[in-house]
């Protein structure tokens, strides 16, 4: 029997709540508003740029850090966007996807012991990399109804063996957009205790209310930020696995020693494809966020109608809501209740949480669907009044 504790730990995060809410969508056949995934492609210009690669490449190894071309319109997009100044030589890395950016810069950035606040409820790969990078995570917990960040929790937080904060915003589960008060409190806490700064966002152009801010471009906190995002929910091509990393060339280059025994490299014919995309117009970024908050009415209009406490989400896929108005206190129960019950898929908020009992009576909804699914869902659970 290995004495080596990771594997056991990581088998208990309970990750494979995704899995089983899929396999009884399938199941049973339900609307799956579970995972985050849209159910029509992006852009048609993107996809027929990554057609004719792959019929006339390049399909063999980039390299290491991706395609020069990706990696200087990543290098753009963050000027155009945020006013940021990248190297595209020496400050970007091409990655398989944000999870894998975010695994390798905890694995690169973390030793045994050190402890890593991550703001919770958290996407569940956080807990699986800092487990693999032999951290303990510390949650800072965000609470209904508004999720926003608790400063002095936060402060509070850190000790001696504090090394890094992870933060996600715009944040999944909840949709809560950390604001810019928010975010300079991080940067103190962060300037104040020396520490590193990992920053997922992938959902950056998905803001319905408030304004993404970069955490990177607050004074100070350039030099200690690995920033990260991914093409998958801006463009709407979540399988291809195409993210990146920036940051101050040190940094990027020990996330890079890490990338480089995990996948090496990735996605070589969508890599140019992608680098179309983001030198698309503003035009398309603006109606991209416009459509999804309408959907994002829409449901969450519809879950108020059918029982459901609905709480204001400002970004992402998501909408959280609480299951208590309709007799049920156990969101895991209820999920895997609800697709027999009414035929929808929903995820559990519990298995985003150390502090399980705060999210026990919340469940998240994807929106990030067809109209006319997301109305045949809301149909579906008016049922669940009767």
């Amino acid at each position: 029997m290995p004495r080596d504790p990771l594997v056991p730990h990581l088998r208990e995060l309970g990750t494979t709540i995704f899995a089983e809410m899929s396999a009884l969508a399938a199941e049973t056949g339900s609307i799956n508003l579970g995972q985050g995934f849209p159910d029509t492609d992006g852009p048609e210009e993107i996809k027929q740029i990554v057609a004719d690669a792959v019929w006339h490449g390049p399909n063999q190894y980039p390299p290491g850090i991706g395609f020069a071309e990706l990696r200087e319109a990543i290098a753009t997009h963050q000027k155009r966007f945020y006013g940021l100044d990248v190297d595209p030589d020496s400050q970007v890395l091409v990655t398989a996807g944000a999870t894998e950016a975010v695994t390798a810069a905890l694995l690169a950035l973390v030793d045994a012991g050190d402890e890593v606040i991550a703001l919770e409820p958290y996407y569940d790969s956080y807990a699986a990399a800092i487990a693999m990078a032999r951290g303990r995570r510390v949650p800072v917990t965000l609470h209904a109804p508004d999720f926003r960040l608790d400063v002095d929790a936060l402060r509070a937080a850190v000790t001696p063996r504090t090394r890094l904060i992870l933060l996600n915003s715009p944040h999944n589960p909840t949709g809560a957009v950390l604001s810019e008060a928010e975010l300079q409190a991080v940067a103190e806490v962060a300037i104040d205790h020396d520490l590193l700064v990992v920053t997922d966002e992938v959902y950056e152009h998905l803001v319905y209310e408030g304004r993404h801010i970069p955490i990177a471009t607050l004074p100070g906190m350039w030099e200690r930020t690995v920033s990260i995002s991914s093409a998958g929910k801006t463009f709407a091509f979540t399988g291809w696995k195409v993210g990146w990393v920036t940051g101050p060339a040190e940094l990027v280059a020990a996330v890079r020693t890490v990338k480089q025994f995990l996948t090496y490299t990735n996605a070589a014919p969508m890599q140019p494809g992608i680098a179309r995309g983001l030198g698309m117009p503003d035009e398309y970024y603006r109606t991209l966020a416009a459509d999804l908050a309408r959907r994002r009415d829409l449901l969450s209009d519809g879950l108020r109608s059918a029982g459901f406490t609905v709480f204001p989400s400002a970004g992402t896929y998501f909408v959280s809501a609480d299951i208590r108005p309709l007799g049920y206190a156990d969101g895991l129960a209820f999920c895997r209740e609800l697709p027999h019950r009414v035929g929808v898929v929903a995820i559990p908020h519990v298995v985003f949480y150390d502090n399980v009992d705060v999210g026990r009576p919340l469940v998240r909804f994807a929106f990030c669907k067809r109209d006319e699914v997301l109305s045949e869902a809301v149909e579906r659970l008016q049922g669940l009044a009767g």
